[in-house]
């Protein structure tokens, strides 16, 4: 993949079957349906809204129900999207009803006219279709598409930190994606076309090294805040290429070469995030997950140039084994797990009073949750 954009299929199908038969190995289950997330430069939002009347019986107590939810979300829906992209998500920012604005669940209030403001994620049906398509022909079912940093900020974040207004940033390999919250749900998501890959390439052309050697040495002694290195000055011993003897680089090196480039990302993520929240004040800071965040001096070189508190957004502890995954990089995963339970109940759950339809847990997907729960929860 490059850019969160399939490039390869058989590559990328090859990491999908390693993948899930090591999670195979590990859990002792066998694995058919999965959920898959989606993001990079393909996933575009756009904030729309829908209006309706209310239905009821009775005209002078008109009780917004669900139906009525699902009638305004899908007049919200009505965009005119080119043809070659479709709805990933549709996200409820708030309700009005008649005159009163900013409700959140208007289910059971009275009133005649109903308004929504959603936020639309739309993503490109071909790099959805090709992702798909790897997952279907490594041998499993998808479930469903979810934004990826969607599942990472449901993995990460507090509801408190949602209300207060927070940026996830997903420092992946070859782009970096932002969804951001406020008022207690997302309202804007965008990515910059700068990732880990390029901190990569850096070190392995100023250093005249293999790209697995330059991750290597990103991943072992890379740093981007010169402050919390310990030995500045501290060699590290690099193989050689083509048969040359391994030689010496000043860790101080290295940090030059990281430094500027994490630096850009931020600043690129900067000015489009500035755009965006002059209206809404981010009181929860910004949040770091994915691969990169775990370069060390990511949040303080983050905090200097974004100037708002920033943390790294660890998955909250699950059960399990809580060790092993409680880290940036598997923060999509992580949220992925938990989104999809979510998603799968409501598939199995029908009618207000919430039943299970019959035969639910013997699905796949009910299998799924139900092994889930034993595991984790």
């Amino acid at each position: 993949m490059r850019r969160g954009v399939v490039v390869n299929i058989e590559s990328t199908l090859r990491s999908v079957v390693q993948a899930i038969e090591a999670a195979e190995m590990m859990s002792g289950r066998e694995i058919r349906h999965c959920w898959t997330s989606i993001g990079g430069a393909s996933i575009e939002g756009l904030i729309s809204r829908g209006v309706v009347a209310v239905s009821g019986k009775n005209r002078e107590q008109r009780e917004i129900s669900e139906a009525d939810i699902d009638r305004v979300l899908e007049a919200a829906r009505a965009v005119d999207f080119p043809v070659d992209r479709e709805i990933l998500e549709v996200i409820p920012q708030s309700f009005t009803v008649d005159s009163q604005s900013s409700i959140r669940n208007p289910i059971d209030m009275i009133g005649v006219r109903l308004e929504s403001e959603v936020h639309i994620i739309t993503c490109s049906m071909t790099s959805a279709q090709n992702l798909v398509r790897c997952v279907n022909r490594a041998g499993f079912m998808v479930d469903g598409l979810i934004l990826q940093t969607l599942a990472a900020g449901t993995a990460v974040l507090t509801e408190e930190e949602k209300d207060l207004g927070v940026a996830v940033v997903d420092l992946g390999g070859g782009t970096t994606n932002v969804l951001v919250y406020g008022d207690g749900t997302p309202y804007a998501t965008f990515s910059v076309p700068a990732g880990g890959n390029q901190v990569t390439s850096d070190i392995s052309i100023v250093k005249n090294v293999s790209i697995e050697t330059a991750e290597k040495i990103k991943i072992e002694a890379g740093c981007c805040w010169a402050s919390l290195m310990e030995y500045l000055d501290e060699d590290i011993i690099v193989p050689g290429m083509g048969g040359r003897s391994p030689f010496p680089i000043p860790r101080s090196l290295i940090l030059e070469i990281i430094e500027p480039r994490m630096k850009e990302t931020f600043s690129l993520v900067k000015d489009k995030l500035d755009k965006i929240v002059s209206s809404r004040p981010l009181g929860g800071g910004i949040v770091l997950t994915g691969g990169g965040a775990k370069l060390l001096g990511a949040a303080d070189l983050a905090a200097h140039v974004f100037n708002f508190p920033v943390r790294l957004g660890q998955p909250l502890p699950l059960g399990g084994l809580a060790a092993d995954y409680r880290s940036p990089e598997y923060a999509t995963a992580v949220g992925l797990v938990i989104e999809g339970d979510a998603r799968a109940r409501q598939v199995m759950y029908s009618g207000s009073e919430g039943k299970l339809r019959e035969g639910g847990g013997h699905s796949p997907i009910g299998r799924f949750v139900n092994w889930v729960r034993g595991e984790f929860f």
